[in-house]
């Protein structure tokens, strides 16, 4: 039987945030996911480490020569973080980007890239080799196919990786509803990026809590056959 590991839940403050390589050329390889749907997970998650405060190093492969700037997406969420700009596949091998998470001061590394197969699972060995404790996001994150993300994936997990989800992780960071410094923000989060539940939480705020002695119409329920209401 496989040794059973313990792995606490995330906290904001124990971590860094790597979005790396979310670039119009990365994209256009990306068969695994719609592509689209990662950009929608990957800026809910880039906002979610700003609500939370979490530490975040945006970092790009050859911008200017092949594959263009970070979507504008994220870097609207960050308008003010310059990409660290690399021309490694392996990001943990640029000096400047291994600075950077140095000088953040967390051991738990939340990693998201595109492609999942080289320029995500590379740092994250690398990073579990330094002894850092490392969480991928498998939804902010593409390969060229499904089969090529499902091997990275297990690649990394038989690694000590651990696999996350964008959602799962801002809602490790609130933990508790009671949090009323982020409620507000985390709500908004999720109604923008989580689809129906987005919906949901809309319904919720619009009706249920705008009408909260709301009855139903008069005579509800008195309608005749012919769809009049009765006198």
């Amino acid at each position: 039987m496989a040794e059973s590991i313990n792995i606490p839940l995330l906290n904001a403050d124990e971590c860094a945030l790597l979005l790396i390589d979310h670039e119009p050329q990365m994209f256009f390889g990306v068969q695994s996911h719609d592509r689209q749907t990662i950009v929608n997970n990957v800026v809910g998650l880039a906002k979610g480490a700003k609500l939370f405060g979490v530490p975040t190093i945006l970092t790009t492969v050859t911008d200017r020569a092949f594959s263009g700037p970070i979507v504008p997406e994220i870097q609207a969420v960050f308008p003010d973080h310059k990409p660290i700009a690399r021309t490694s596949m392996n990001s943990w091998e640029d000096e400047n980007l291994r600075k950077a998470v140095e000088k953040t001061g967390k051991r738990k590394l939340v990693m998201a890239a595109l492609w999942t197969e080289v320029c995500l699972t590379f740092p994250a060995l690398s990073a579990l080799a330094n002894g850092y404790e490392v969480y991928f996001v498998t939804d902010a994150s593409g390969a060229f196919t499904k089969e090529v993300h499902e091997r990275s994936v297990q690649r990394l997990i038989q690694a000590g990786g651990v696999p996350m989800t964008w959602q799962q992780t801002i809602l490790e960071w609130q933990r508790d509803w009671a949090n009323q410094e982020t409620y507000e923000g985390m709500m908004d989060i999720i109604q923008e990026h989580s689809g129906a539940y987005g919906m949901g939480i809309f319904y919720a705020k619009t009706m249920v809590q705008s009408y909260p002695d709301f009855k139903g119409f008069p005579d509800e329920g008195k309608v005749e056959q012919h769809g009049t209401a009765s006198p």
